[in-house]
């Protein structure tokens, strides 16, 4: 929307054009004032002077291209700035300007033409934000990510070489063991016989450790069948077999995740339950994955003790840290909510490119079973 100058402005201002005078007069954070139709400054305020450190009898008069660098003033950018805010109504751009003593900043420019009710050009407003500390900080930010992201990518591929080398190596051996202590056992009278079938028990147990260990560091299952069969194993061998939860999926997908956006749901996910064995007390588990805005949005919720104060503590805890951390840096968000006598939901949503549509339904339990429905969750979990 192009701005109107209405006729008679020398006349006295009512009180409120007073307090709004003053109001534009006297703002701090942002540089708001005025040009002519040929682009020369016509007023000024206090903000203005603040971010670029002209006082108003320093710039009025002079070209407002003393604010960009020379290589924006060789490519005619002040020009063509104000040309496309005629054009379009309005103008929005961000860009290094020039202070006063020539050190640069990062500004947000908004420029607006300004039109009379004749529709003849009487100049152009002007507003400036100083986005120098944003900016700085986004890119902090994006480059904590991109650190975060490689790390990431180099534990998961650690994780699969040693669960790898433990699956080729180490549980290939114990199982070539137990069998030849079977072996053994059958030949050999008592009391040997008795003691070598000790033996082999305590080989199969550690190999069902080691193959559970093997699972924790790199679940199979992604690779070859996708995340629902991994959450599915998970839910099944660790919440329930060895913690003795109570635990549920359900999922409405027709399609897989990609790789990279299964690993990053499962490995939240296993944190999410490890935080619920470790703190929760509860007694059920439920694990919730829809599609949802070209991505998967997943809540994790138990009955347990929730407490308000958990939802506080992300900066003092490395798990709820490194979930949020998984899901920002993959493009999506995370938040956790904990309530007295209702249990703690953790929520995430990461955004997705399907790689395949799956023809037949993705694995699951019949209704009753640990899998449930396939219904989409509604509401809270």
């Amino acid at each position: 929307m192009t701005g109107q100058i209405e006729p008679g402005q020398g006349d006295a201002l009512a009180p409120t054009e007073t307090a709004f005078a003053l109001l534009v007069t006297s703002v701090l954070d942002y540089g708001i004032f005025m040009l002519d139709p040929g682009g020369h400054v016509s007023s000024w305020n206090a903000g203005a002077e603040r971010i670029k450190g002209y006082s108003a009898a320093d710039i009025t008069g002079k070209h407002f291209s003393v604010f960009y660098p020379a290589e924006d003033i060789a490519a005619r950018k002040p020009h063509l700035e104000l040309e496309t805010a005629i054009a379009d109504g309005r103008l929005e751009d961000e860009g290094w300007r020039i202070r006063k003593d020539g050190s640069r900043f990062w500004a947000n420019v908004v420029i607006t033409p300004l039109f009379d009710e004749t529709g003849e050009l009487r100049g152009f407003g002007k507003v400036t934000r100083d986005m120098t500390e944003r900016r700085a900080a986004e890119q902090e930010l994006t480059e904590h990510r991109r650190l975060f992201a490689h790390m990431v990518q180099a534990q998961e591929l650690e994780r699969r070489r040693i669960a790898w080398d433990v699956h080729d190596d180490s549980i290939q051996a114990m199982v070539a063991v137990g069998m030849r202590l079977q072996l053994l056992a059958d030949r050999a009278g008592e009391p040997h016989a008795r003691e070598l079938a000790r033996l082999d028990e305590f080989v199969r147990e550690a190999v069902g450790r080691l193959r559970s260990l093997t699972f924790r560091l790199h679940p199979p299952g992604i690779d070859r069948h996708g995340l629902v069969e991994s959450l599915s194993q998970h839910l099944n061998d660790v919440v329930a077999g060895d913690w003795n939860l109570e635990p549920s999926l359900e999922h409405d997908l027709v399609a897989e995740p990609a790789p990279e956006t299964a690993i990053t749901i499962f490995r939240i996910v296993q944190e999410a339950l490890l935080n619920v064995r470790k703190h929760a007390q509860a007694r059920t588990v439920r694990v919730g994955v829809t599609t949802v805005d070209r991505g998967l949005l997943v809540r994790v919720a138990d009955d347990g003790n929730g407490h308000p104060a958990v939802a506080h503590k992300l900066h003092a805890h490395f798990g709820l840290m490194e979930m949020r951390e998984r899901a920002e840096t993959a493009g999506g968000w995370w938040t956790l909510r904990s309530e007295p006598g209702t249990g703690t939901t953790v929520e995430f949503w990461v955004p997705d490119l399907p790689t395949a549509v799956v023809d037949e339904p993705l694995p699951g339990a019949p209704a009753g079973g640990l899998l449930g429905s396939r219904a989409t969750p509604q509401g809270p979990l």
